[in-house]
């Protein structure tokens, strides 16, 4: 069965049977909150104009050293090959995942220690969205082997009210390992391009 985690909670990569995890399915979903009728339905136009897009830094040393080591809709992946966007969900409608990104921990050169992975609001200060009319949404880690799910980390019920990105959660090397962090914090950085200055 999956680790369902908490906030701050870490936990080891590995397979059920105890072996290392090579390569990976991050997945990332989200539902928009239907609306009220009257002014905050016009407002929100619906969830067909609610557009979430995930996105993957890929650091050297915690850090972002080059625009090439971030993983979006407009670059689906990296220039070694070990990491996968599957592209663009427009509206996060639909069950499962609304976006996709496959990682072989194998691949990825030896000086990358860490990939973030992060969430914002397409045009959202335009469309006057935030994260506060966001619900069910998670990030879950799987076995891309044999496609069981490890672990999810639930992130609604926290207080995204005015947040326009959020940093969803980790994957980072230790020594040999590889391990996930659930960290689901909300900011206001307006884009991506916001966003990534935080590790660069």
């Amino acid at each position: 069965m999956a680790i369902n985690l908490q906030k701050g909670q870490k936990v080891n990569l590995t397979k059920s049977d105890g072996r290392k995890l090579t390569k990976i399915m991050v997945g990332l979903g989200w539902d928009a909150v239907e609306q009220e009728g009257g002014f905050f339905k016009k407002l929100f136009s619906g969830k067909k104009n609610f557009d979430c897009d995930a996105s993957v830094f890929i650091c050297r040393n915690g850090r972002i050293t080059s625009v090439d080591d971030i993983v979006y809709f407009g670059n689906l992946e990296h220039k070694s090959g070990a990491v996968k966007h599957m592209g663009d969900n427009l509206t996060g409608e639909g069950e499962g995942d609304d976006e996709e990104i496959y990682v072989n921990l194998n691949e990825l050169p030896a000086d990358y220690d860490k990939l973030v992975f992060v969430v914002n609001i397409y045009k959202a200060v335009d469309r006057k969205q935030s994260f506060g009319i966001i619900k069910n949404a998670y990030i879950r880690i799987v076995d891309d082997e044999n496609g069981e799910e490890l672990c999810r980390y639930n992130l609604s019920g926290g207080d995204y009210d005015g947040m326009l990105a959020m940093v969803v959660g980790e994957v980072y090397r230790r020594g040999n390992d590889w391990k996930f962090n659930a960290i689901g914090n909300g900011t206001k950085d307006p884009g991506l391009q916001e966003l990534s200055r935080r590790f660069s």
